[in-house]
């Protein structure tokens, strides 16, 4: 695939950025669990976090394979940051792009698109992951308001976001149909948030549950109509599939290149190991691995970037991509030997920051059914033609 000129201007600034301003605090964050606060604020400032957006909400109308490269080169010096950016461009301003009135686009979308509020998304809950549909939060109305009630977990930036796209039941009776889609914020009566988990990896970025207990919402921060939640929810995720998969390729791709460059220098035997062929091979499916992960992902955005629906190339990119970059981070430590497992070298915190990339945005198993949901069906297309 040929990149334009802007696509690759876009690049290049997103990798210089990274590489001085990520890359050189990432290690030190991960361990203090620092959210990366001020580094978000620039990239507000180069339009990072508002490249979807329309120029009309102060965004940077960007496209989507412009913005897989921008994800990738920040993956590529810091996993955490990339899953914020990610959450807040794919799914947050997607959502108020395509189902936010001129108000709700106006109060939030502006703001958001400058990086001065992060937005979050607020599906799973404690009994609810991957269905979406056996949900317990509810919302019920109440004059001008809706009354929220329950509880959501995992949720990215939840002691840190200033506006949360939240999933309630309002027909409970009515399955995935019966869910719709708030704007919340914290400043809401009866939110609160909860402890923030000591994860394995991507530890500057927080996740935490949100709690609602009665909380007050006010109508007019319903996102769409009632019952449009579930389409919100799926829309979304497709694009942030798209994100995930290219923090993924970021990540692999990172993790490609500390093994090469420590396969050069690391000597036994008395030459370099690098010029040992069961190590040249393990170089060489890991380069293709990442790849293969890399035209997955540029094919997905383009396909959304030409107007078609997306939803099997986000979910093939996203399932490759995440599991490319286990294998890839996995590789990365047993290259490195007894090093690999030290947190004297980047690769452990590759590895522990890859774990995750197979799991949220929906787990590798649900984008294989998504997969051949759509497959089965296209064969069955043919069939009846």
């Amino acid at each position: 695939m040929e990149l334009t000129k802007e696509q690759l201007m876009i690049q290049k600034m997103a990798r210089e950025f990274a590489a001085k301003d990520l890359a050189p605090q990432a290690e030190d964050r991960d361990r203090n669990h620092e959210y990366p606060a001020e580094s978000l604020r620039k990239m507000g400032e180069l339009g990072l976090l508002g490249m979807l957006v329309p120029e009309q909400y102060g965004g940077e109308d960007m496209d989507t394979v412009s913005y897989a490269l921008a994800m990738s080169e920040v993956a590529y010096a810091c996993a955490s940051t990339a899953v914020i950016m990610s959450v807040h461009n794919s799914i947050c301003c997607g959502s108020l792009i395509r189902f936010g009135t001129e108000e709700q686009r106006t109060r939030y979308l502006v703001p958001m698109a400058k990086g001065e509020i992060i937005g979050s998304f607020a599906l799973s809950e404690p009994e609810a992951g991957s269905d979406p549909a056996s949900m317990e939060t509810t919302a019920r109305k109440d004059g001008d308001c809706y009354i929220l009630n329950g509880t959501k977990r995992w949720i990215t930036g939840g002691a840190t976001s200033g506006v949360f796209i939240v999933l309630a039941k309002t027909d409970p009776e009515a399955g995935h149909k019966g869910i719709s889609a708030y704007l919340v914020t914290k400043d809401m009566e009866g939110f609160a948030t909860g402890r923030l988990e000591d994860k394995m990896g991507q530890c500057a970025s927080d996740t935490t549950d949100l709690i609602l207990s009665d909380c007050k919402v006010p109508a007019d921060h319903l996102l769409g109509s009632e019952g449009d939640g579930f389409v919100v929810a799926m829309s979304g995720l497709d694009d942030g599939r798209i994100g995930i998969a290219a923090l993924s390729l970021g990540l692999g791709q990172a993790a490609l290149d500390q093994a090469v460059s420590y396969s050069k220098q690391r000597v036994q035997f008395g030459r370099p190991i690098a010029d040992n062929q069961g190590l040249r091979w393990m170089i060489a499916d890991m380069a293709t691995d990442v790849e293969a992960a890399r035209l997955l992902v540029l094919n997905a955005a383009a396909k959304k970037d030409r107007g078609g629906k997306c939803s099997k190339e986000a979910s093939m990119a996203k399932l490759y991509a995440s599991e490319m970059a286990n294998r890839v981070a996995g590789q990365a430590v047993q290259i490195h030997g007894g090093y690999g497992y030290t947190r004297e070298f980047p690769v452990e915190r590759f590895y522990r920051d890859a774990r995750v990339l197979t799991i949220y945005e929906g787990t590798s198993q649900i984008q294989k059914i998504v997969i051949a949901n759509h497959v089965i069906g296209d064969r069955k297309k043919r069939k009846k033609k």
